[in-house]
């Protein structure tokens, strides 16, 4: 067997469906390119890590006693990975024939890119805007909110998703989606793997951004293509996720674009940001709160 090139890393928590069918489009793609497969358990309770070592002995499986959260889990896998290149990859993915080899081949063919990532297709086959540009408070205002429902269209949403093009070409970009992307050993080598203060969110724009930061490029290589189904984990415990989210948010911001404020300007920055957030937060655990009540009454 050649030596192993790609370490696919896969943090797992409670995903046991959509992770036994993520694996079974990992073995059907074993010929393609010379990879291991590292599953890190984050303590679940629905039979993944025995379905892991039942079904697929294949696979490196790590149990752990605790849920160290996505950026924990990812960390661990990719401390123990015994190839030079890391790809993390969720559960909820299906990998398509030619996304391994083709993520390879560019990757070793383009030594100024640090990250390239595949295209991503929602389950129903349309295109997910997994590229995107960096986070900026217009965007925060209006993706995903009321405002941004009134205005559906609105340019800050599109100019954030990056919906100024068709995404069939190659392309440098800001940042790109954890669900699935080939990291250069180099890298993690200078500039170390996810910033474990993430517990999850956020960790793949904050990775992108020290990418940029380092000198290196990140790259969307749309003729690679992997499905993800969004949020399987996460819808698990939504209003949880909705603090973890604008609280990941918030330490992007702290610790990689407030130090471009200036000193004096930058608590009163940090403090509007934190407070935005908050009532964005609070706005949409308000909503999950009401539509469960919704669904209470259509019941009785």
């Amino acid at each position: 067997m050649p030596d192993l090139e790609i370490s696919i890393t896969i943090c797992s928590w409670n995903t046991i469906d959509d992770l036994r069918a993520c694996l079974a489009s990992l073995e059907a793609v074993r010929d393609e390119a010379p990879f291991e497969v590292i599953v890190v358990d984050n303590n679940s309770e629905d039979g993944s890590p025995d379905m892991v070592e039942r079904e697929f002995p294949w696979v490196r499986l790590e149990r752990l006693l605790q849920n160290l959260g996505f950026t924990g889990g990812q960390n661990h896998a990719i401390g123990i990975r015994q190839a030079p290149h890391a790809m993390p990859l969720n559960s909820d993915t299906i990998v398509h024939p030619g996304a391994l080899s083709g993520l390879l081949v560019y990757l070793k063919g383009h030594p100024e890119v640090g990250i390239v990532a595949p295209k991503l297709l929602n389950p129903d086959g349309s295109l997910q805007y997994s590229c995107r540009r960096f986070p900026n408070p217009m965007a925060a205002l209006f993706r995903n909110t009321p405002l941004g429902r009134l205005f559906p269209n609105n340019r800050f949403t599109r100019d954030y998703l990056m919906q100024d093009w068709e995404h069939n070409e190659p392309r440098e970009v800001d940042w790109v989606s954890g669900a699935a992307f080939l990291v250069r050993d180099s890298i993690i080598e200078e500039i170390g793997a996810f910033d474990p203060e993430y517990f999850m969110f956020c960790e793949d724009v904050d990775w992108c951004f020290r990418v940029w930061k380092h000198g290196k490029k990140v790259v969307y290589l749309p003729t690679c293509v992997i499905t993800h189904a969004i949020g399987r984990s996460t819808d698990k415990a939504p209003n949880r996720m909705i603090g973890r989210f604008h609280r990941s948010m918030l330490r992007f911001y702290v610790k990689n674009q407030a130090p471009e404020v200036s000193v004096l300007l930058r608590p009163f920055a940090i403090a509007g940001a934190a407070l935005a957030l908050s009532m964005r937060a609070s706005l949409f655990i308000f909503k999950n709160k009401v539509d469960v009540i919704r669904r209470w009454i259509s019941k009785r």
